[in-house]
């Protein structure tokens, strides 16, 4: 199996070579004292007839790069030999052989066209060298010979082209599975990223917040600076459990891993307060408080907490109100604050604070909207679908 394997392969990367030895084959043959099937008996060998065999089995080397060229020279050779009665045993044979490449290598209606006018001419010529009509065995055989070489040159061409066109989808199937594949990298990436800013941007603004006011007080009123470095320590503590628990999330080392490592609406108190201490912050709670989605859950208080990120980044100092509002169909969460605001997508973090909080808004099938404000601020509010279910309702 392995010798056959590699004489296919072989014979794959060297086809004029194989060809050429096909075709030195068959003139030896055409030189041996063998008669025609069904012809009269050959005379004795001459000059031309080794001329016209050795035209004709030459051209059959050429048979894969010019068919149609070759199976006319053969076809004519052959139909000399049969009229000049030199005609030997594999003529046949050579212009079957040339007519199965012509249907192997064009179309079929080529092949059709091309082995009929072989066919024909060679069966007129078989009937006018042998006297016999059309239907006698010696001619109709001839024209079988033809029949069977195109039609197994058109099934070759039919498999090759079936083959081709399932490697082809296969190749398609691949390279949609590798598009597929990055696309599903690029998502966890941009969800891994958003994570991270959130996590680590909200978790350093607050420690910055408190450290500030630690430094304040650490001379006047050193109870109030130590409860300051608490919530530093606290704070720390926190953006270092969440990014324990995202680095878990990428490792997937374990199956009951939380899908999402960050807190909800339950813990906006804590949110809050957290800042509260060095900037001014209240909220409000509008509505009947009830179970969200997870993931509506989850977005509702990372846009709460970037937006009170931003406005201690871009306002320090400045008033903010929280508002968190729940009706039938969802939850709407406002995040005002008195400050100019971020001055535009360029400004470090602003651009991509803002864009993560669009993406987690939309993401849920929400509405977004950012902006300074008329009467002066900076207006974030988020509009998130969770209606009440019908049973509940």
């Amino acid at each position: 199996m392995g010798r056959l394997a590699r004489w296919r392969r072989v014979a794959r990367n060297h086809p004029t070579g194989v060809d050429a030895l096909l075709a030195a084959l068959l003139f030896v043959v055409s030189l041996l004292p063998v008669n025609p099937p069904g012809g009269p008996p050959r005379d004795p060998l001459t000059a031309g007839a080794v001329l016209l065999a050795l035209v004709g089995c030459a051209a059959l080397a050429l048979r894969r790069r010019s068919p149609l060229p070759v199976l006319a020279v053969v076809t004519v050779t052959a139909a000399t030999a049969l009229l000049v009665q030199q005609a030997r045993g594999p003529f046949v044979l050579t212009v079957a052989l040339a007519a199965y490449t012509v249907a192997a290598r064009t179309d079929r209606r080529t092949a059709v066209a091309a082995g009929t006018a072989s066919g024909l001419v060679l069966g007129g010529c078989a009937v006018a060298a042998l006297g016999v009509g059309w239907w006698d065995p010696a001619v109709v055989v001839l024209l079988l010979w033809f029949g069977v070489a195109v039609a197994a040159g058109d099934a070759v061409r039919s498999r090759r082209a079936y083959v081709a066109v399932l490697e082809e989808r296969a190749r398609r199937a691949e390279r949609t599975r590798e598009e597929e594949a990055r696309r599903r990298v690029a998502e966890e990436r941009l969800r891994i990223a958003r994570e991270l800013h959130d996590v680590v941007a909200h978790h350093i603004a607050l420690i910055n917040v408190q450290a500030g006011v630690a430094g304040h007080l650490l001379r006047e009123r050193p109870d109030a600076a130590e409860e300051a470095l608490g919530h530093v320590r606290s704070a720390a503590r926190t953006v270092l459990d969440e990014l324990a628990t995202l680095l878990g999330l990428l490792r997937r080392g374990e199956p009951d891993a939380p899908t999402e490592p960050a807190p909800g609406l339950g813990r906006l108190d804590a949110l809050v307060d957290g800042f509260a201490t060095g900037q001014p912050v209240r909220w409000t709670l509008t509505g009947r408080p009830r179970p969200l989605p997870s993931a509506v859950d989850v977005a509702a208080y990372r846009i709460i907490q970037e937006s009170l990120t931003n406005a201690h980044r871009h306002a320090p100092g400045a008033a903010v109100t929280v508002g968190v509002t729940y009706s039938a169909t969802g939850v709407v969460v406002e995040v005002r604050d008195a400050g100019p605001g971020p001055t535009g997508p360029g400004e470090p973090g602003a651009g991509l604070g803002l864009l993560g909080m669009r993406e987690r808004a939309e993401a849920v099938g929400g509405a977004f909207h950012a902006g300074r404000l008329p009467e002066g601020g900076f207006l974030v509010r988020a509009e998130l679908p969770a209606p009440i279910p019908q049973e509940a309702a």
